[in-house]
């Protein structure tokens, strides 16, 4: 598929072998090139790639740094760090890798770059989530930067279970984005539910992760107040009734994929809470616990501010 000026593309093969004007390695903080693509690389494009790259290290994780190819098609290879010496990784990390990898590029003035799914292999984090930051940060950067460089950025995966994941979770993504929420702001709607034991909060199944209150985004000829319910219906398995908007909240950098203005309501609800197909999670919690939790955007400033009305 294309967005602007840049084709995006999600293969299968053996990254080593594509003809691009940068590579993207998987690597950890220090540059050491063992196995999984960062070992193919070196045996491949030869050990001055790992000693020019050990040489710049040790960097931050979420930063990237370039080195020559050796042997390899490609003009560079990118050194995006997604984990430490620990090889753990998470969504912030991944982000940032992607994130300064597509910078780094645009500083090369390159135009084609091939990333690997980031984080799935040592970093052992899922292939769907991974895809769907990956595809988050594109779509950033190409709206972001209008002078980038890039052409073409192609996602290389090396067996068909990724590439098929990976074809979802980029271009189903990316299609679904572009055409059916349009160019944004995205309009969203949250809800603070009020049930005798406490407040409803979801653990989202999808990156951002992390606990959140129920509610998405709303769809084309819906009302706030019918996507509300509607959210809240496919998340938690609870009727809203008492539905009274409570505030907006417009801050562009409340969700870390793009800008988002969301109308929060106050609700009480009908049912039991169950956890739906986008809640890897449900709890209904007492608001002296809010604060001990990591919740995603900016959904404990919302509650905070819930608080200081009661």
């Amino acid at each position: 598929m294309k967005i602007k000026n840049t084709e995006i593309k999600v293969v299968m093969g053996d990254i080593t072998e594509l003809r691009a004007d940068a590579i993207v390695n998987a690597a950890n903080n220090k540059l050491l090139m063992g196995g999984g693509v960062a070992g193919a690389i070196k045996r491949k494009g030869g050990k001055i790639i790992e000693e020019e790259a050990v040489k710049k290290g040790p960097i931050e994780i979420g930063q990237a740094i370039q080195t020559g190819a050796g042997e390899l098609a490609a003009k560079y290879i990118i050194h995006a760090a997604t984990m430490g010496m620990n090889f753990k990784t998470d969504e912030i990390m991944i982000r940032n890798a992607c994130k300064n990898s597509l910078r780094l590029a645009v500083g090369l003035k390159i135009n084609s770059i091939v990333f690997p799914a980031l984080g799935c292999g040592t970093g052992g984090f899922g292939l769907l989530a991974s895809a769907k930051i990956m595809a988050q940060e594109v779509l950033k950067h190409l709206r972001q930067d209008e002078s980038t460089s890039l052409k073409e950025i192609i996602f290389c995966l090396y067996n068909l279970e990724a590439f098929t994941v990976f074809k979802k979770g980029v271009l189903g993504y990316l299609e679904y984005v572009t055409t059916k929420l349009s160019g944004g702001p995205y309009v969203t709607v949250d809800a603070i539910i009020e049930m005798p034991e406490g407040i409803v909060i979801i653990k989202r199944s999808n990156p951002p992760f992390g606990w959140a209150l129920p509610g998405g985004f709303v769809d084309n000829a819906e009302s706030l107040e019918d996507a509300v319910i509607r959210e809240a219906k496919e998340e938690t398995d609870l009727d809203l009734i008492q539905l009274k908007q409570f505030h907006t909240y417009s801050d562009p950098a409340r969700d870390p994929r793009f800008h988002t203005i969301g109308t929060v309501f106050i609700a009480k609800a009908k049912g039991i809470p169950k956890a739906g197909d986008d809640a890897a999670d449900i709890k209904v919690i007492k608001v002296s616990q809010i604060e001990k939790l990591e919740f995603a955007f900016d959904h404990k400033k919302i509650l905070q501010d819930y608080l200081n009305l009661k």
